[in-house]
């Protein structure tokens, strides 16, 4: 009986570690999935491909992948079906396996952390764990190669490590017990002795001995051979231990929209014109946070005010889309969409803030596109596949929306606590830098009224309540008003003749304005196009609208209103702001934008008779060489301007270790306009060298050329500091500083920084020396340190 049970023990320890070695790839990958349905499947497609090689092992070898193929079929489908349940996904079991088996990659690899378990997010680890298993139990149990059979479970495993990326914390403790399960198996090996024998007994003395000499031999050169790859292999896996891991979404494109749905401002002339279109059918449940007063963000709304964004009459604000990014021409959302399953990221609230949640069924009537409704912030979504930007919390549909599309929303609604709104402040930084950038060509009028207004309310909120204000009282709402939103149409709707089109628009115009204001005035803001909802019943065209946000510190982003009280009469416009007389209000509407515009066909000049008080052709060239040279220089003296300031702000501005990294900066950009540029790679110290290498041959070649370089030895003193030889400049020292920052960037001081900057200074300066007169003329107004910089604040 003994001897039975060890028998069986040793025929069952490379099954039980191949099972184990490919379960723990779903054990893995199941580190970025929500819940454990994908790690249950992957260890039952594990289990079932290795029983299915065991239970046919005395079968033919060619008749062995048919019928774990048909067995593999049968739990796949049996694994969608569960997955699809489990996701609440509509449709047919053939329906979804098709869907899964076109975009089951893709999906994967542009889903969002966690993974929603569906179909086609465990499409592909299923299949590939059975795969895996039926290869590796073939070789290690049909051939007796245990150690190759490993391979398969560990192509799996290292593929699981790289889906996952750097979207978990490493894998150490699945990966000793990966370690250990293949020990297991490759201690107790299959094989046909009965237990307790041995299988070299009956064989002769001498034969015994070479029988074991050679396994002696096998044994030791296995074990060279493993030292071997321990040593060539060690330092490369060693240097990777602290190094991040690759994320394979990078190399798949997130799901795309089209033009109105990157810019669904412009839809709201349209739908202000069809007021009666259905777009939706809505019905909502609130709990938690109680509904926050009217009057927009204003804490104590007048008894006349309208009901603003926080405020629709008992119902709520479903949002379509957030706008954060503005060019001078239209309002895009500029969002990443990744593929989510029900269940979204969940945003930490503001600690100012009260959270209520909002429970939707919405259904979808005549609203096209791929932007999906919800009130702010969805959290859960069923009976629809999405994607979703966390960033903005817009949500899309990638296969768009159609007709009956009826699907539930679980949100978070935040609420503000408007008592500390008159003393918050807003962030600032690179973190908003994205909602605070304003882009060039700014109307003067339009920035002068946002310098009054900030002038005249210092705090925040108060400059923001301000901006509400002046467009409610000073503007009244148009639905025939036509679209647009770049820098001229907000100029006409803001100082254009009241008489002639201007000072009235619809709510795009509105939110646009407020948005760009806020902007010049130095709060983060965004607009947001969304619809006002009862709770229960149609959601129509005419309840589409825009309204704007400001980011606040603790509170998150708050509404404004900035629409008109009803039944008010706007005052006009020069009773508060008068533009200057240089710069009189456009008199003439400027074309309506249903798109984002190209540049406009020059418009050609009617024939007619040539004037005779014409100038002469020598005049018009005169003149216009004149201007040609006045624009050359103008940009000339504009770059060199720049360049400066550049220098001034690296080397001056910021705390001690920004200005050291400015000086490193300035020494860096020498080298590349000397021709000598260097890598982002190499150390600071490699950096020193290179310069001082460029600076002797610079001066080396000025000296063969009879170049006018005589200036290098004082210069040279200069750059080393102290008397140091003119052919060994003291970079060395300023790479000493710049390590120094890198190691401890709260430890430099004043003076370093100093030190710092005139050590630049003398390099670049001799460098510059060095070259001939004409690039020393041009060194001062070459645009690449401009470039540069523009790069390393804008990456993207």
């Amino acid at each position: 009986m003994v001897t039975r049970v060890v028998r069986v023990l040793r025929a069952a320890a490379v099954p039980v570690a191949l099972i184990g070695l490919t379960a723990l790839a779903g054990v893995v990958l199941g580190r970025v999935y929500a819940g454990d349905l994908l790690t249950r499947l992957v260890i039952g497609a594990a289990a079932g491909s290795v029983l299915v090689s065991v239970a046919t092992r005395r079968l033919p070898s060619w008749l062995v992948a048919p019928v774990s193929v048909a067995a593999m079929a049968g739990w796949t489908l049996w694994s969608l079906r569960l997955a699809a349940n489990h996701a609440e996904l509509p449709g047919g079991l053939l329906e979804v396996t098709a869907d899964a088996a076109r975009n089951g990659i893709p999906r994967l690899l542009t889903a969002m952390i966690p993974v929603e378990p569906a179909p086609d997010t465990v499409l592909v680890p299923v299949v590939a764990a059975w795969l895996a298993g039926l290869a590796g139990a073939e070789v290690a149990l049909r051939a007796g190669r245990v150690l190759l059979g490993y391979l398969p479970p560990a192509g799996l495993y290292a593929a699981a490590l790289y889906v996952v990326g750097p979207n978990a914390e490493p894998a150490v403790g699945a990966t000793v017990a990966f370690v250990a399960v293949a020990a297991l198996g490759l201690a107790s090996p299959p094989g046909t002795a009965t237990a307790g024998e041995d299988p070299a007994a009956s064989l002769t003395p001498r034969v015994r001995a070479a029988v074991r000499l050679r396994l002696a031999a096998s044994a030791a050169l296995g074990v060279a051979l493993v030292v071997g790859l321990v040593a060539v292999l060690g330092p490369v896996v060693a240097g990777q231990v602290d190094g991040r891991p690759v994320d394979p979404r990078r190399y798949v494109e997130p799901p795309q929209v089209q033009t109105l749905d990157e810019n669904p401002l412009i839809r709201i002339s349209g739908w202000a014109l069809h007021p009666e279109q259905k777009l939706l059918d809505v019905s909502t449940e609130r709990s938690g946070a109680p509904v926050p007063p009217s009057g927009g963000a204003s804490p104590e709304p007048e008894p006349d005010a309208s009901p603003g964004p926080a405020d629709t009459g008992g119902g709520v604000r479903i949002r379509l889309a957030v706008l954060s990014d503005y060019d001078g021409v239209t309002w895009r959302v500029g969002a990443t969409y990744r593929n989510a399953g029900r269940i979204l990221p969940a945003a930490t609230p503001p600690r100012d803030s009260t959270v209520g949640t909002v429970r939707q069924q919405i259904t979808v009537a005549e609203l096209s596109g791929r932007l999906l409704p919800a009130v702010a912030t969805p959290q859960e979504v069923t009976g629809a596949r999405v994607a979703y930007d966390p960033a903005s919390g817009t949500l899309i549909r990638p296969e768009g929306l159609t007709p009956g599309l009826r699907y539930a929303v679980t949100s978070a609604e935040e609420h503000p606590d408007s008592n500390l709104l008159a003393t918050a402040n807003v962030p600032a930084g690179d973190e908003v830098a994205r909602v605070l950038r304003v882009a060039d060509g700014v109307p003067d009028p339009m920035r002068r009224l946002a310098t009054q207004l900030a002038e005249e309310n210092g705090a925040p909120f108060a400059r923001a309540l301000a901006i509400e204000q002046f467009l409610a009282e000073h503007y009244r709402v148009a639905a025939d008003a036509p679209s647009g939103h770049a820098y001229p149409n907000l100029s006409f709707f803001l100082f254009g003749p009241r008489n002639g089109g201007g000072q009235e628009g619809t709510s795009e115009q509105f939110a646009a304005a407020f948005a760009v204001l806020g902007r010049l005035s130095g709060l983060p803001t965004r607009v947001v196009v969304g619809f006002r909802a009862g709770g229960q019943g149609p959601v129509l065209a005419g309840d589409a609208y825009a309204w704007p946000e400001v980011l606040f510190d603790g509170l998150g982003w708050v509404s404004f209103d900035p629409l008109p009280r009803p039944k008010s009469e706007p005052r006009p416009v020069e009773e508060d702001f008068r533009p200057t007389p240089e710069d009189p209000p456009p008199s003439e509407a400027p074309a309506p934008t249903v798109e984002p515009s190209a540049s406009p066909e020059p418009v050609a000049a009617p024939n007619g008779p040539p004037s005779s008080g014409r100038p002469s052709t020598v005049v018009l060239v005169g003149a216009g060489s004149g201007g040609l040279l006045l624009l050359v220089g103008a940009l000339l003296l504009t770059l060199l301007a720049m360049r400066r300031s550049l220098t001034r702000t690296r080397l001056i501005q910021g705390d001690p270790g920004q200005r050291i990294a400015g000086a490193w900066r300035e020494v860096t950009d020498a080298l590349r306009l000397a021709g000598r540029p260097v890598g982002d790679d190499l150390a600071a110290t490699e950096v020193a060298r290179h310069a001082r290498q460029a600076l002797a041959e610079a001066r080396a070649n000025a000296s063969a050329s009879g170049g006018d370089a005589t200036d290098g030895s004082a210069t040279g003193d200069r750059a080393t500091g102290s008397g140091a030889p003119a052919d060994e400049p003291a970079v060395d020292e300023l790479a000493a500083l710049l390590n120094r920052v890198g190691f401890a960037p709260d430890a430099a001081a004043a003076d370093q920084a100093a030190r710092a900057a005139e050590l630049a200074t003398a390099y670049v300066a001799n460098l510059r020396s060095a070259r001939p007169w004409w690039r020393r003329l041009l060194w001062s107004v070459h645009p690449s340190p401009l470039h540069r910089a523009h790069q390393s604040r804008h990456p993207n």
